[in-house]
């Protein structure tokens, strides 16, 4: 049965806890042919892709000269039929980053893949976004479907200038809550675990030097709205505390 907020919700669930993807740009150099790379992003708060790259990569060359873009990204399925496993198609153009969002770019990126910091005295390295217009899933054999791209665009959710005292808040006085998150939704007991970074689909937690994504059932853009469905959450999740 056709289930398109299911799809939409898996479809995130793999965005925003993968940090490496193929990216197809067309190339410069051999004209009407794609050019395949392997790269490492991370997503803003709201579902923007963000990249990190230089100047001299084939990839930016290709961008600079026509900036129409496709993402894929996918879990292997290894243990039964890898044709089964589930992956993910962003359609659309990659551009420039402006240099009103280039802080926040920055420190998501050192946030989640802390190994970027060195690029960042290097002058030739730059930050994109990719501007979606199309997005496919397929989550498995007769899983497939084009969702809508309504929460796919670049609105910033209001929270954002509160986000660090939202997960310091959590972290001190509802730790109880992130535990079960983490127990319920991965299976994972973990006293020690923290809230480190917010999105509008979920929030990512530190547990045992990995990274997890906890997921929402639907996009959040008000702090209020993200205080009632954390508080949801919790009774949700009461028979899943340590």
């Amino acid at each position: 049965m056709f289930n398109r907020k299911k799809y939409e919700i898996e479809a995130v669930n793999l965005y925003r806890s993968a940090n490496t993807a193929v990216l197809s740009t067309i190339s410069k150099k051999y004209e009407g042919y794609p050019f395949g790379s392997f790269i490492t992003y991370v997503t803003d708060h709201n579902r923007s892709l963000l990249m990190y790259t230089s100047n001299i990569a084939q990839h930016t060359i290709n961008l600079k000269n026509n900036s129409k873009s496709c993402v894929t990204l996918f879990k292997l399925d290894t243990e039964y039929d890898k044709q089964n496993s589930s992956r993910l198609t962003l359609i659309g153009d990659l551009e420039s980053v402006s240099n009103d969002d280039m802080d926040i770019c920055r420190e998501r990126f050192e946030n989640f893949l802390p190994e970027s910091k060195k690029y960042s005295s290097m002058h030739d390295f730059n930050f994109y976004k990719l501007k979606v217009s199309k997005v496919r899933w397929i989550g498995g054999f007769g899983d497939i479907a084009w969702l809508k791209e309504k929460h796919w665009g670049d609105e910033k959710p209001k929270w954002i200038k509160n986000e660090k005292m939202m997960i310091d808040h959590m972290n001190d006085d509802h730790s109880n809550v992130i535990q079960s998150a983490l127990h319920a939704q991965h299976g994972i007991k973990d006293k020690n675990v923290k809230m480190f970074a917010l999105s509008t689909d979920g929030y990512y937690v530190y547990s045992k030097k990995e990274i997890f994504f906890i997921t929402f059932n639907k996009p959040i853009y008000k702090a209020l709205d993200y205080r009632k469905i954390l508080v949801k959450q919790a009774e949700e999740y009461r028979s899943y505390e340590l």
